[in-house]
Protein backbone atom coordinates (compact mmCIF):
# COMPACT_ATOMS: atom_id res chain seq x y z
CA UNK A 1 0.00 0.00 0.00
CA UNK A 2 3.27 2.21 0.53
CA UNK A 3 4.49 1.88 -2.91
CA UNK A 4 0.90 3.34 -3.98
CA UNK A 5 1.79 6.32 -6.52
CA UNK A 6 -0.90 8.32 -4.21
CA UNK A 7 0.80 9.55 -0.96
CA UNK A 8 -2.63 10.72 0.31
CA UNK A 9 -6.39 9.52 -0.63
CA UNK A 10 -9.74 11.42 0.69
CA UNK A 11 -12.66 10.09 -0.08
CA UNK A 12 -16.22 11.73 0.91
CA UNK A 13 -15.04 13.78 3.28
CA UNK A 14 -17.77 15.94 5.48
CA UNK A 15 -17.31 18.04 8.42
CA UNK A 16 -18.99 20.23 9.81
CA UNK A 17 -19.50 22.70 13.31
CA UNK A 18 -21.93 23.36 15.93
CA UNK A 19 -22.44 27.31 16.41
CA UNK A 20 -25.47 26.90 19.01
CA UNK A 21 -28.27 25.74 17.81
CA UNK A 22 -26.98 26.28 14.19
CA UNK A 23 -24.89 23.34 11.78
CA UNK A 24 -22.02 24.66 9.89
CA UNK A 25 -21.00 22.44 7.16
CA UNK A 26 -17.14 23.46 6.78
CA UNK A 27 -16.58 20.66 3.84
CA UNK A 28 -19.06 18.54 2.02
CA UNK A 29 -18.43 15.06 0.77
CA UNK A 30 -14.81 16.21 -0.51
CA UNK A 31 -12.66 13.37 -2.42
CA UNK A 32 -9.08 13.63 -4.12
CA UNK A 33 -6.24 12.30 -4.34
CA UNK A 34 -2.28 13.36 -3.62
CA UNK A 35 0.36 12.07 -5.68
CA UNK A 36 3.06 10.84 -3.71
CA UNK A 37 6.18 14.05 -4.16
CA UNK A 38 3.60 16.40 -5.34
CA UNK A 39 3.53 20.06 -4.28
CA UNK A 40 -0.08 21.38 -4.26
CA UNK A 41 -1.81 24.83 -3.06
CA UNK A 42 -4.72 24.48 -1.85
CA UNK A 43 -6.34 28.39 -2.31
CA UNK A 44 -10.14 29.63 -1.28
CA UNK A 45 -11.12 32.73 0.50
CA UNK A 46 -11.42 32.55 3.85
CA UNK A 47 -13.69 30.14 5.61
CA UNK A 48 -13.41 28.19 2.71
CA UNK A 49 -12.08 25.01 4.57
CA UNK A 50 -8.41 25.39 3.60
CA UNK A 51 -7.35 24.71 7.11
CA UNK A 52 -9.59 22.39 8.12
CA UNK A 53 -8.86 20.09 5.17
CA UNK A 54 -5.09 20.54 5.96
CA UNK A 55 -5.57 19.81 9.43
CA UNK A 56 -8.00 16.89 8.74
CA UNK A 57 -5.15 14.97 6.39
CA UNK A 58 -2.30 16.06 9.02
CA UNK A 59 -4.49 13.99 11.68
CA UNK A 60 -4.76 17.14 14.31
CA UNK A 61 -8.77 17.18 13.39
CA UNK A 62 -11.42 14.12 13.17
CA UNK A 63 -13.70 13.93 9.89
CA UNK A 64 -17.77 13.40 10.70
CA UNK A 65 -17.50 10.66 7.89
CA UNK A 66 -15.24 9.41 5.10
CA UNK A 67 -12.33 8.27 4.96
CA UNK A 68 -8.29 9.38 4.53
CA UNK A 69 -5.36 7.43 3.73
CA UNK A 70 -2.10 8.91 4.04
CA UNK A 71 1.08 6.56 3.63
CA UNK A 72 -0.69 3.36 3.23
CA UNK A 73 -2.60 4.32 6.94
CA UNK A 74 -6.49 5.09 7.04
CA UNK A 75 -5.92 7.65 9.89
CA UNK A 76 -9.78 7.96 10.32
CA UNK A 77 -9.73 4.82 12.09
CA UNK A 78 -6.90 5.75 14.57
CA UNK A 79 -7.56 5.90 18.49
CA UNK A 80 -6.23 9.58 19.43
CA UNK A 81 -2.98 7.76 21.20
CA UNK A 82 -2.40 6.26 17.75
CA UNK A 83 -3.36 9.09 15.68
CA UNK A 84 -0.72 11.40 18.10
CA UNK A 85 2.14 8.65 17.89
CA UNK A 86 0.87 8.41 13.40
CA UNK A 87 1.35 11.97 13.37
CA UNK A 88 5.27 12.38 15.29
CA UNK A 89 6.29 9.98 12.24
CA UNK A 90 4.56 11.18 9.22
CA UNK A 91 3.76 15.14 9.37
CA UNK A 92 5.78 17.27 8.96
CA UNK A 93 3.89 21.20 10.17
CA UNK A 94 4.86 24.71 9.10
CA UNK A 95 2.76 27.57 10.38
CA UNK A 96 1.90 30.88 9.67
CA UNK A 97 3.26 31.92 13.45
CA UNK A 98 6.49 29.62 13.04
CA UNK A 99 5.30 28.46 16.66
CA UNK A 100 9.14 28.28 17.91
CA UNK A 101 9.50 27.89 21.27
CA UNK A 102 11.30 31.67 22.88
CA UNK A 103 13.84 30.09 25.39
CA UNK A 104 14.81 27.53 23.45
CA UNK A 105 17.97 28.34 20.62
CA UNK A 106 17.13 27.59 16.66
CA UNK A 107 18.70 24.44 17.14
CA UNK A 108 17.07 22.82 20.42
CA UNK A 109 13.70 23.99 18.58
CA UNK A 110 14.94 21.86 15.55
CA UNK A 111 16.11 19.21 18.16
CA UNK A 112 11.94 18.96 19.95
CA UNK A 113 11.16 16.42 17.83
CA UNK A 114 14.02 13.62 17.54
CA UNK A 115 13.13 13.65 21.60
CA UNK A 116 10.19 11.29 20.65
CA UNK A 117 12.89 8.90 18.54
CA UNK A 118 15.46 6.60 19.85
CA UNK A 119 18.39 8.57 18.21
CA UNK A 120 21.06 9.61 21.36
CA UNK A 121 22.57 13.10 21.90
CA UNK A 122 24.90 12.97 19.83
CA UNK A 123 22.72 11.34 16.76
CA UNK A 124 20.02 13.90 17.12
CA UNK A 125 23.44 16.95 16.86
CA UNK A 126 24.23 15.53 14.01
CA UNK A 127 20.52 15.64 12.46
CA UNK A 128 19.78 18.89 13.47
CA UNK A 129 23.17 20.36 12.06
CA UNK A 130 21.62 18.71 8.96
CA UNK A 131 18.42 20.00 8.53
CA UNK A 132 19.64 23.67 9.87
CA UNK A 133 22.38 23.27 7.22
CA UNK A 134 19.77 22.56 4.35
CA UNK A 135 17.76 25.61 5.27
CA UNK A 136 21.14 27.75 5.23
CA UNK A 137 21.09 28.77 9.27
CA UNK A 138 24.06 26.83 10.19
CA UNK A 139 25.73 30.01 11.59
CA UNK A 140 22.48 30.76 13.99
CA UNK A 141 21.45 27.68 15.18
CA UNK A 142 22.71 29.13 18.47
CA UNK A 143 20.39 32.45 18.53
CA UNK A 144 16.92 32.24 20.10
CA UNK A 145 13.95 33.32 17.76
CA UNK A 146 13.59 36.90 19.31
CA UNK A 147 17.35 37.28 17.49
CA UNK A 148 16.33 35.85 14.35
CA UNK A 149 14.02 37.84 11.84
CA UNK A 150 10.95 36.10 10.29
CA UNK A 151 11.98 34.58 7.53
CA UNK A 152 14.76 32.98 9.81
CA UNK A 153 12.64 32.35 12.05
CA UNK A 154 10.27 29.98 9.44
CA UNK A 155 13.22 28.52 8.16
CA UNK A 156 13.72 27.57 11.57
CA UNK A 157 10.41 25.83 11.63
CA UNK A 158 10.95 24.07 8.04
CA UNK A 159 14.04 22.39 9.51
CA UNK A 160 11.95 21.23 12.74
CA UNK A 161 9.51 19.61 10.04
CA UNK A 162 11.82 17.99 8.49
CA UNK A 163 14.16 16.42 11.02
CA UNK A 164 12.54 13.24 11.42
CA UNK A 165 11.87 12.74 7.76
CA UNK A 166 8.44 12.67 7.87
CA UNK A 167 5.96 11.52 5.00
CA UNK A 168 4.19 14.81 4.38
CA UNK A 169 4.99 18.09 4.88
CA UNK A 170 1.42 20.03 5.84
CA UNK A 171 2.35 24.58 5.67
CA UNK A 172 -0.42 26.58 6.74
CA UNK A 173 -0.23 29.94 5.13
CA UNK A 174 3.26 29.54 5.00
CA UNK A 175 4.43 33.15 4.17
CA UNK A 176 1.50 34.51 5.05
CA UNK A 177 4.00 36.74 7.86
CA UNK A 178 6.56 37.42 5.97
CA UNK A 179 7.50 40.18 3.18
CA UNK A 180 7.68 39.62 -0.45
CA UNK A 181 12.01 39.26 -0.62
CA UNK A 182 11.57 36.88 2.65
CA UNK A 183 8.29 35.28 1.43
CA UNK A 184 10.10 34.19 -2.10
CA UNK A 185 13.41 32.78 0.38
CA UNK A 186 10.53 30.57 2.14
CA UNK A 187 8.92 28.78 -1.00
CA UNK A 188 12.23 28.60 -3.12
CA UNK A 189 13.15 26.49 -0.20
CA UNK A 190 10.30 24.64 -0.22
CA UNK A 191 10.47 23.88 -3.66
CA UNK A 192 14.01 22.38 -2.56
CA UNK A 193 12.59 20.23 -0.27
CA UNK A 194 9.80 18.99 -2.91
CA UNK A 195 13.05 18.55 -5.90
CA UNK A 196 15.89 17.29 -3.93
CA UNK A 197 14.20 15.25 -0.95
CA UNK A 198 11.38 14.31 -3.14
CA UNK A 199 8.84 15.58 0.07
CA UNK A 200 5.32 15.78 -0.77
CA UNK A 201 4.31 19.15 0.47
CA UNK A 202 0.08 20.34 0.79
CA UNK A 203 0.34 24.04 1.41
CA UNK A 204 -2.88 26.40 1.99
CA UNK A 205 -3.02 29.92 0.96
CA UNK A 206 -4.88 32.68 0.27
CA UNK A 207 -2.02 34.53 -1.97
CA UNK A 208 -1.68 34.00 -5.66
CA UNK A 209 1.86 34.67 -5.62
CA UNK A 210 2.99 32.16 -3.37
CA UNK A 211 0.51 29.00 -4.94
CA UNK A 212 2.40 29.66 -8.14
CA UNK A 213 5.03 27.67 -6.76
CA UNK A 214 2.80 24.41 -6.58
CA UNK A 215 2.70 22.19 -9.38
CA UNK A 216 -1.25 22.11 -8.59
CA UNK A 217 -2.68 24.36 -7.33
CA UNK A 218 -6.93 23.41 -6.24
CA UNK A 219 -9.45 26.17 -5.45
CA UNK A 220 -11.82 25.33 -2.39
CA UNK A 221 -15.28 27.37 -2.34
CA UNK A 222 -17.81 26.98 0.24
CA UNK A 223 -16.55 23.40 1.11
CA UNK A 224 -16.14 22.02 -2.52
CA UNK A 225 -13.63 21.85 -4.67
CA UNK A 226 -13.93 24.20 -8.00
CA UNK A 227 -13.71 22.56 -11.18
Amino acid sequence: MENSANIVEVRNICKSYQRGEHTITVLNDISFDIARGEFLAIMGPSGSGKSTLLNLIAGIDRADSGSIVVNGEDITELSETELAGWRAGNVGFIFQFYNLIPVLTAAENVDLPLHLTGLSKKERREHVEAALSMVNLTERMDHYPSQLSGGEQQRVAIARAIITDPAILVADEPTGDLDRKSAQDILGLMGRMNTELGKTIIMVTHDPHAAQSAHIIRHLEKGEFSV
